[in-house]
């Protein structure tokens, strides 16, 4: 996911270009993979392929530790107060995702706030999901900014740095017997990581990073699957284009990613098109590692939040709680309707992220708002929505 300055409809659509400029145009289904039909409401019959419980359904808490120093609270449906991880623990959820950054300015979504974290999870039987952004910041297709104290370091150095911070944390994690089963090996990939050596137009630079990163989740934590995830979930180009160039560089994954918002991303049709595809194309099982879809237009602060109108939605799926929990119905369907059971599940990105002052966007700014609480699990009173059940709840 992107921050704040540029999480606009229109800027979020306009982030790929330059990435795509160097890809071919959209590919066509592999031979033999069936993209079937879809509807706004979900996947037809002809896609559907496996039904049943998915392995990850997961939610992205990373703001949560932020979120609770500066006050914030979370309740059951009916207002009663509750600890957060044991309410997605109960809802169903099997797994959250944790992003780590390097130097933060705010300090959080590091080391030092993951560790903690994890160990709740543990108590409460949630699996650990690892994202790693390798910056101090936000990494998405329009920034995979260096960290500042990488600067003066070349290409092997760059490699060496990469290897040590992934094997740093995730040693850290098995070391305190909270080992993590799924890691990311950069977030939303499109142009690129470690800007400008990884970038696009160096791919034996950028590939070089991904094997230092998948070396140190493996030799931390032999059975972490691993993960190579990008943006743009229903762009079959992209991905027939970045992944070809990565497997000939002989880069070894266990999962495709795919970022999959419908009011960026395109008609959930397109999605379930490139997700057969790939997963038959390169023989690896996929996971959408993030989605959302707002409970309601109307903001809680003064910021002008992300989804603000009626435009922005998606036929048959209202800005309502009752909108919200069929969006994720739909997306799990989309996820178990992958072709020969390769839809290992999905995960909603920063599902706690409610409104509190002092956690926003922009780590090197306190007054920083939030545009982003709309989006979330839990309503304007800290009470969880009937999402959350739907997320973890998932059957045929």
């Amino acid at each position: 996911m992107r921050r704040r300055s540029v999480l606009t409809a229109a800027g979020a659509a306009a982030l790929a270009v330059p990435v795509l400029g160097a890809a071919p145009a959209a590919a066509a289904p592999a031979s033999g993979a069936s993209a079937g039909t879809a509807t706004s409401a979900g996947i037809s019959a002809t896609a559907a392929g496996r039904r049943g419980c998915l392995d990850i359904r997961g939610v992205d808490i990373s703001s949560l530790p932020k979120n609770e120093d500066h006050g914030a609270v979370y309740r059951t449906a009916d207002g009663h107060r509750a600890d957060p991880i044991r309410l997605i623990a109960q809802a169903g959820v099997t797994h959250a995702r944790l992003k780590v950054w390097v130097n933060p300015a705010d300090g959080y979504n590091n080391k030092a706030h993951i560790l903690p974290l994890a160990r709740r999870l543990k108590r409460a039987g949630v699996g650990i999901w690892i994202d790693f952004h390798y910056s101090d910041s936000w990494a998405d297709p329009a920034h995979q900014t260096k960290p500042a104290a990488w600067a003066g370091l070349d290409v092997a150095g760059l490699a060496r740095a990469v290897y040590d911070h992934t094997a740093d944390v995730l040693g850290a994690l098995r070391r305190q017997g909270t080992p993590a089963q799924l890691v990311q090996i950069g977030n939303e990939l499109n142009g690129g990581l470690i800007w400008p050596e990884g970038n696009w137009e160096h791919f034996d630079n950028m590939t070089a990073f991904l094997k230092a990163g998948l070396s140190a989740a493996r030799d931390t934590t032999p059975r972490v699957r691993t993960i190579l995830h990008l943006a743009n979930g229903g762009d079959n180009g992209l991905y027939r284009w970045w992944f070809d160039n990565v497997v000939s560089y002989g880069v070894d994954f266990d999962i495709i990613g795919l970022s999959y918002y419908p009011f960026w991303h395109g008609p959930i049709a397109n999605a379930a098109a490139n997700m057969a595809d790939v997963t038959a194309r390169y023989g690896k099982p996929c996971v959408i590692a993030e989605t959302a879809y707002p409970f309601t237009l109307e903001s809680e602060d003064d910021v002008n939040d992300i989804m603000n109108s009626p435009s922005q939605l998606t036929d048959g799926f209202p800005a309502t709680p009752e909108g919200q929990a069929a969006w994720l119905r739909a997306v799990a369907d989309l996820a178990a309707g992958v072709p020969d059971g390769q839809g290992l599940g999905y995960c909603y990105w920063e599902g706690l992220w409610t409104y509190r002052a002092g956690s926003g966007w922009d780590p090197t700014d306190a007054s920083a708002g939030n545009a982003w609480e709309n989006l979330a699990l839990f309503d304007f009173e800290d009470r969880a929505l009937p999402g959350l059940r739907t997320l973890g709840r998932y059957r045929s």
